[in-house]
């Protein structure tokens, strides 16, 4: 059972971007109900084929093991409304840009072919995943309001290990932790006035000569998203933008322009195309001021007085982390750790590091420091940081002493995991539950319910 609910969360939405819009074609109909909440045999099809695709054959008794899957997940969802936990609408917006922008990426950016492939414009394709994406967080939310309380214990953690035959025994690679102290360049003023410039250009080609919109966005636009769309954003709800973006696009009418405005990422030129209550589509020109070299040698030059600090024992690295590194990164709340996406750990396999890291740790010793090293985000912009060196251990078979961190880890992940199956199969038993003809056979699903139906007879 625990199984099926791991691919549940893990399928759910890969399945939905490769397959949802064909799926579609399908006579569409619920198969089961959990509670208030509603499964369709569409729901089921999407992940059977995408499990068809990526596993090779598979069989048609899979099908109430994802139905089994997605039946927990609905449970969560019932839940978590019964529960009054609240997923706000920007939070949603956030998720489906970043799983939007990642297919783009794949795609080469090419929306012409992203039309294609799904039938429908990227705006259409957001709407159509907005309440999936909706039910996949209340249920994220509603599982990690479960494991709240849940901790593991040294003597657990101990029996955890104990249970794992010798045979059994993973034999882990050479693995290090890292921490980092990230610092991010910061424009110049005089570059800043240049960027205005630049908009107050633009804006007065649109009032003073009616110029085109959506063409002067696609050349001018520092967007890189909604550039190739004529800087149109879709309908998006409020809180979906920076404070600064929104106080100015829901105080326009429908179809006016708005003067150049700056926020976070710049100077703005925002047009409302149309407004139904709390929902607006617009579509902007941003003008972002550029980084000069001076900019970029500063902070490389303070990132650099920072470490000579902490070599000299001015200030600890964890105290510098705090004091100097930017808040907006990930490690900025593990103390300066690095997330290892892989596994979710601060360990990394040295193939699991991003290049520059490997290279800049080769070298040296445990709590030892790197150069400054100058890199560039995922959106392109330049960063710079500087890597500590927490532990580096050989290749070896799992033991509690050189492992105990990761072996601790795994136990609370069972332990989770051993309460989430106990919880879902209680849930189970009680909520209302209604199965189509066609999986009212799945030997898996004949306890579902049993509770709720013997007080009904």
């Amino acid at each position: 059972m625990r199984r099926i609910y791991k691919i549940s969360f893990i399928v759910l939405f890969l399945s939905a971007i490769t397959f949802g819009l064909k799926a579609q074609k399908l006579v569409d109909k619920v198969v089961a109900q959990v509670g208030s909440e509603y499964i369709l045999l569409s729901d089921v099809e999407k992940q059977f084929s995408y499990l068809q695709e990526s596993s090779g054959s598979i069989s048609d008794e899979e099908r109430c093991s994802i139905l089994e899957g997605l039946m927990a997940q609905k449970i969560m969802v019932d839940q978590a409304k019964l529960d009054s936990i609240v997923v706000l609408d920007a939070e949603v917006e956030q998720q489906l840009d970043f799983r939007i922008e990642s297919i783009l990426r794949q795609m080469n950016g090419d929306t012409e072919f992203f039309e294609e492939y799904y039938g429908q414009t990227v705006p259409e394709v957001k709407e159509w995943m907005r309440i999936n994406m909706k039910e996949m967080l209340l249920a994220e939310r509603m599982r990690g309001s479960l494991f709240e309380g849940i901790t593991i214990t040294p003597s657990e953690t101990r029996a955890f290990f104990e249970n794992i035959p010798t045979d059994s025994l993973p034999y882990f690679n050479a693995e290090v932790e890292v921490a980092e102290i990230v610092l991010v360049p910061q424009v110049n003023e005089v570059e800043k006035s240049k960027a205005y410039e630049s908009s107050m250009a633009v804006y007065k080609e649109l009032m003073e000569n009616n110029g085109d919109f959506a063409a002067l966005a696609k050349k001018f636009s520092d967007d890189p998203g909604s550039k190739r769309l004529g800087g149109d954003l879709g309908w998006q709800t409020r809180g979906t933008f920076v404070p600064e973006f929104d106080a100015i696009a829901y105080t326009l009418k429908k179809d006016e322009i708005s003067e150049p405005f700056e926020s976070p990422f710049g100077y703005h030129i925002v047009q409302l195309l149309d407004r139904r209550g709390n929902t607006v589509h617009t579509r902007h020109i941003l003008f972002k001021p550029e980084l000069t070299f001076d900019d970029i040698q500063k902070t490389k030059e303070k990132l650099e007085a920072i470490k000579e600090e902490v070599l000299v024992d001015s200030i600890s690295f964890q105290k510098a982390i705090k004091k100097y590194s930017s808040k907006d990164e990930e490690s900025f709340n593990n103390n300066g750790r690095l997330t290892n996406p892989v596994n979710g750990t601060t360990f990394f396999e040295t193939a699991d590091l991003p290049p520059d890291i490997y290279f800049a740790i080769e070298g040296i010793d445990v709590e030892g420091l790197t150069e400054v090293i100058e890199y560039t985000t995922p959106r392109g912009e330049t960063q710079f940081r500087i890597i500590k060196l927490l532990s580096r251990t050989r290749p070896h078979k799992a033991n509690l002493k050189q492992d105990y961190a990761k072996i601790q880890f795994y136990a609370k992940e069972n332990k989770k995991n051993e309460y989430f199956g106990k919880w879902v199969q209680e849930k189970a038993a009680k909520k209302y539950v209604q199965l189509d003809e066609r999986f009212a056979s799945c030997p898996n699903l004949m306890t579902w319910g049993k509770e709720n139906q013997s007080a009904d007879n």
